[in-house]
């Protein structure tokens, strides 16, 4: 397998030969001409091919690409301002490795409740994905704020076989052959323990 490159690090690579794999997230034609914008996590990148630059190949697997088809694309890097991310690439191959041939969230407006039933696939959209990395920023600075200060971090058992002072009913589960475990409504048990 080629050398992966990551779409925000393309820029410097303008002029070069370069393999991208990624999700795609909008395709469109005129027929001789298609564009794919694919993104990989860390941006956007819009790949351009031509029917008759491109093998027989790469085209049937562009009429066959879906919205978050997995595909590895090879061309070379093109900084355009005007395209999605800033930098296209003039495709030489494109090859799919993972079809999405059901995504059920299309770009039209859907409501809260269809976007809850498909949460797991919902966290792939801008909004969503802009969030948890604001969360991660946030998070990774409260962490770093305690770090150094020398505390340390005490993560407690989720299933546990004990309540917490004033804890109310407990959910209970089968934990295997070895009886009831309890989901954890506190930690503090395990954090006054650690403390000492």
């Amino acid at each position: 397998m080629p050398e992966r490159h990551w779409i925000e690090a393309l820029p410097p690579l303008a002029g070069q030969t370069v393999t991208v794999r990624g999700w795609v997230t909008t395709t469109r034609s005129s027929g001789k001409i298609a564009f794919v914008v694919v993104r990989d996590g860390t941006g956007l990148m819009q790949a351009v091919l031509s029917k008759r630059d491109v093998g027989s190949g790469a085209w049937d697997s562009f009429e066959k690409l879906t919205q978050e088809t997995s595909v590895e694309i090879t061309g070379v890097v093109r900084v355009e301002p005007r395209a999605p991310g800033g930098v296209e690439m003039q495709t030489a191959d494109l090859r799919i490795l993972g079809p999405s041939p059901d995504f059920p969230i299309t770009p039209k407006e859907h409501g809260t409740a269809f976007l809850f039933e498909h949460r797991h696939l919902w966290l792939r959209s801008k909004q969503q994905v802009a969030i948890a990395r604001v969360r991660h920023e946030v998070i990774e600075a409260i962490r770093d704020f305690f770090h150094q200060r020398h505390f340390t971090l005490v993560d407690t058992p989720i299933l546990t076989g004990s309540i917490g002072e004033h804890a109310g009913t407990l959910f209970s589960v089968d934990y295997f052959d070895l009886g009831k475990a309890y989901l954890a409504q506190t930690g503090q048990l395990y954090v006054e323990a650690a403390a000492a």
